[in-house]
């Protein structure tokens, strides 16, 4: 009888209002996921992850399966580190777990003897764009949920890369922060760590938010130290060479030369 009910007139509220309950309310919310798949639900509401379905992944770092039993790995995972947070992060985080490979099936191709999904995080950002318009996602309590969510999408391997290379700049955090909650990006990145069968090293994510942490950046970036009022007195007209000049001074702010 479920799999027979016309989904097409139900308004974005009355599903997202379902939607969340099972993202925030339910202990292990694949187990939801996988009856929506069963009852045809995903494929008529969410073909953003209904394309996750059989969709390969690399054996060696994704032991579990496709990119959509990763993806429900990664959902429970990140359940498991919201109960602290108020509701627009808790919301955030669980999104972002849905939304974070949305970019795999356009962009997985088998190269070099692999399976690999070049350009994932920023191929995600339109899918995921389209599914959060279609359960009406924008703000929530003042927080721009639609907006950390795409940013999760289009940088959560970014702990992992700078991880790796170890010699990105503070200027570099300073900067993603302009773009993303980097503390909610750690916690989204950790997920999708663990988020796979067999026994991997997370501690990247740790390591990047001790770095936000120690920036002072991990919730935003920093604060202007020069703003337009204190040009004004120095005899600095408002105007496109205004902006152009405190653009300039930020720029070197970021970079810790201000």
């Amino acid at each position: 009888i479920c799999a027979r009910i016309p989904l097409d007139d139900l308004p974005a509220e009355r599903v997202w209002a379902e939607l969340e309950k099972l993202l925030l309310q339910a202990r292990r919310p694949s187990i939801g996921f996988t009856l929506a798949r069963e009852l045809e639900v995903v494929h008529r509401l969410w073909p953003e992850m209904a394309a996750l379905i059989g969709c390969e992944q690399e054996h060696e770092w994704h032991p579990e399966g496709d990119v959509w039993i990763h993806t429900l790995m990664v959902i429970d995972q990140a359940r498991t580190r919201i109960d602290a947070l108020a509701r627009p992060e808790k919301v955030i985080i669980m999104l972002g777990a849905v939304c974070h490979d949305f970019g795999k099936p356009s962009t997985t191709a088998f190269l070099d003897g692999r399976i690999r999904s070049i350009g994932h995080e920023e191929g995600g950002v339109v899918p995921a764009a389209a599914f959060l318009d279609r359960l009406n996602i924008h703000s929530m309590d003042g927080v721009d949920v639609r907006r950390e969510v795409l940013g999760i999408v289009a940088h959560h391997l970014k702990p992992g890369m700078w991880h790796k290379v170890r010699e990105v700049g503070d200027g570099a955090f300073r900067r993603l922060a302009q773009k993303v909650n980097l503390e909610l990006l750690a916690v989204l990145a950790k997920s999708d760590c663990l988020g796979r069968a067999g026994d991997f090293d997370c501690s990247a994510m740790d390591w990047f938010l001790e770095r936000a942490r120690a920036l002072g950046v991990e919730h935003q970036p920093p604060a202007r130290l020069v703003l337009g009022r204190h040009l004004l007195p120095l005899g600095v007209t408002p105007g496109p060479a205004m902006g152009q000049l405190l653009q300039a001074i930020y720029e070197r702010q970021l970079d810790g030369e201000v």
